[in-house]
């Protein structure tokens, strides 16, 4: 039998399947021995990996007394669990895709982002993505949840895993916010990059044209899984884990790196830009 893998949307599933299960009270193997199953079979499942038929994820959440609206979701999660890449629309006023993303990063020991226009969303400030979440394409009374959700990302700024920004220069000298949210933010790009485990990395307005003209995105490496590439657009999240997506990025990182300024350099371009505006 073909050793069976999980993929981003399969994982997707099975987180939800974990929380779940621990609202029922019950151990997998308690859940296992009640619907006389094999164990591996709900392991399997909640580490998002396939083998389940469409009747035994019925019974399964249906067991674990999922709400009808999130069981048929959370089943077609799993039924869309053999396709390449994931594409997922909100479904409220916070960003389905948002949630998804923060949950990705939580498990990924290594995390690369490229941004053209605008600071890293892990490196943002509350007041700078609040500025960026009203111009967005959010209701008003939405942009709070929004902005809250982005900057809970931030806690999983810490030892223990690496983190690579690569910021073009233009995006440094966007004012977002008005000069004040513009200032601070500069100032905890500063105070950020001095960490050991954040490489913050400018891409010179100087060189022209480069590797990452064709917009953001975001590589999270995992200590099993292979990588996660994501992509943010105005109303839905692509995330792929296909080996040609995920090479094709790869080589784009690669490339950003080339012509991007060393740690140093880039905390010089920054302090230039706050020294001008004093």
């Amino acid at each position: 039998m073909p050793k069976r893998e999980s993929n981003v949307v399969g994982r997707e599933f099975g987180n939800a399947l974990r929380a779940a299960i621990a609202q029922t009270g019950l151990t997998q193997r308690k859940l296992a021995d009640e619907l006389d199953w094999d164990e591996a079979k709900i392991s399997e499942a909640v580490n998002g990996k396939p083998g389940l038929s469409e009747h035994e994820v019925d019974v399964l959440l249906a067991y674990c007394r999922v709400p009808l609206d999130e069981r048929r979701r959370l089943k077609n999660r799993y039924l869309e669990a053999g396709d390449k890449g994931f594409i997922l629309f909100p479904e409220d006023g916070v960003p389905d895709q948002l949630r998804t993303l923060i949950s990705h990063e939580k498990e990924a020991t290594e995390i690369v982002a490229w941004s053209m226009i605008l600071v890293p969303g892990l490196l943002q400030t509350p007041d700078y993505a609040r500025s960026v979440a009203e111009e967005g394409p959010h209701e008003a009374e939405d942009v709070p949840k929004v902005v809250a959700a982005r900057v809970a990302r931030a806690e999983i700024l810490r030892p223990g895993r690496t983190f690579t920004f690569y910021v073009h220069e233009q995006a440094l000298w966007l004012p977002v916010g008005g000069e004040e949210v513009w200032r601070e933010q500069l100032a905890q790009l500063m105070r950020m990059s001095v960490r050991q485990y954040i490489n913050l990395h400018v891409v010179p307005r100087s060189i022209g044209a480069h590797a990452g003209v064709s917009g953001d995105f975001r590589v999270m490496r995992f200590p099993k899984y292979v990588p996660l590439v994501f992509l943010d657009t105005l109303n839905c999240g692509l995330f792929f884990d296909d080996k040609e997506t995920v090479a094709l990025y790869e080589e784009r990182v690669k490339r950003l790196a080339a012509v991007a300024l060393g740690r140093e350099q880039s905390r010089a371009v920054i302090d230039n830009i706050l020294e001008g505006l004093q």
